[in-house]
């Protein structure tokens, strides 16, 4: 990378379905000779494609333990389903190699501080795929707040509305899932495609406090539109220890889209931030504008590989932990319940299917603007909240 560090080498677990975009990041660094890409394990055929070529001389595995034992990679790349994060982790850790670890990292505390145990055990390190932690926006944004722009924060709230059809929850055996022979999966919105919305909340209540936040108590409600396990619809309500609370408030059960919006209030102003887009809002603008600018997490951990201490890990591990609490919590909640009929309209069909919550979008703005609950709005189809205490 500097003309004297060789480029690291590099395996991908989990080459196909998400895997391809790894695969499409790494395509121009391994051009480049940043990193040496040696190679893809997958349980399907490794399917190549214009952005995401297998190289020449890339070993092509079924099995990733095989795969550690021919290759001994120094970055191992794990994008494989959740339920199956830790035992590769713990694999491609005992074979000497660093981590970038897709979201969620684990699915509950016990398997976070197994993780943490081990990667302090090893001396490696592991990246989270969260990766819109990379984002100047969200710098910008808790800049403007240690700057005192927004005075004393007294609320984080995130609303995203997106759409799923009924062929994202036939893309795999775990799709929509709760648990898979007994192991947490919780393939809802919360972990899996909305779980960046909630980490940049995290992120931002970090900020506020210097260190990643406590949760002390959740309050949850969940609902879906189709016979799955988990919810395509919630609104979570999180507590601290110390500073302001969080409301997530997502679906993936709406007719209107809604990328993805953190409001941070305070007491002298309001700031937004469109975190898929890095488009910002702080007070005095005027309308919202683009902050350009994303360090890409496997760039920040081959830096880090040769300079720890300047360039620290944009995802470690440790700061994922309050996002883990939170799924921990939300392992013992009840079955989301499930809204059908009059409230759902149907549209399209075969695989393109898909179920929109009438007025779902009204509802998340209400509760991320007055930090309310669907039950505390009155709204008709809403059921009490689960509650958990975390400490």
């Amino acid at each position: 990378m500097n003309g004297l560090v060789p480029p690291a080498t590099v395996a991908v677990i989990g080459a196909n379905g998400h895997g391809h975009w790894h695969r499409r990041v790494i395509a121009p660094l391994h051009a480049d000779g940043r990193l040496r890409l040696v190679a893809l394990v997958d349980v399907g055929p490794v399917r190549d494609e214009r952005e995401a070529p297998v190289p020449p001389g890339v070993g092509v595995f079924t099995d990733h333990r095989a795969m550690l034992a021919a290759t001994r990679p120094e970055v191992v790349v794990i994008c494989t389903p959740p339920h199956t994060h830790l035992p590769i982790a713990l694999d491609a850790l005992a074979a000497g190699a660093d981590l970038l670890l897709e979201k969620p990292p684990v699915l509950s505390m016990a398997e976070h501080r197994e993780l943490s145990d081990a990667l302090a055990a090893s001396g490696r390190v592991a990246q989270v795929g969260f990766q819109a932690l990379g984002s100047a926006a969200l710098t910008a944004l808790t800049d403007a707040l240690a700057a005192g722009r927004l005075g004393t924060v007294t609320g984080i709230a995130t609303v995203a509305a997106w759409q799923r059809p009924d062929a994202y929850y036939a893309r795999a055996p775990w799709a929509g899932r709760r648990s898979v022979d007994g192991r947490p999966v919780l393939d809802g919105a919360l972990a899996n495609p909305l779980a960046h919305a909630v980490m940049q909340c995290l992120a931002v209540a970090e900020s506020l406090g210097g260190a990643p936040p406590s949760p002390v108590a959740i309050e949850a409600e969940r609902y879906r539109v189709r016979p799955i396990e988990v919810e395509d619809t919630a609104v979570l309500r999180v507590r601290f220890r110390a500073g302001p609370p969080v409301l997530a408030a997502v679906t993936l059960a709406s007719a209107r889209f809604v990328a993805g919006e953190v409001t941070v209030t305070g007491t002298t102003g309001q700031a937004v931030l469109e975190y898929p887009t890095d488009r910002l809002r702080l007070p005095g603008d005027a309308t919202p504008r683009h902050v350009p600018g994303r360090q890409g997490l496997l760039e920040n951990l081959l830096a880090h590989r040769i300079d720890p201490p300047g360039t620290p890990l944009i995802a470690p591990l440790a700061r994922t932990a309050p996002f883990t609490a939170l799924l921990d919590a939300l392992w013992a909640a009840p079955e989301p319940r499930l809204l059908d009929g009059d409230l759902v309209d149907v549209v399209g069909d075969g695989h393109e299917r898909a179920r929109h919550l009438r007025g779902v979008v009204e509802v998340l703005r209400r509760a991320a603007e007055q930090g309310a609950l669907p039950s505390e709005q009155d709204v008709p189809w809403a059921v009490p909240a689960y509650r958990a205490h975390l400490g």
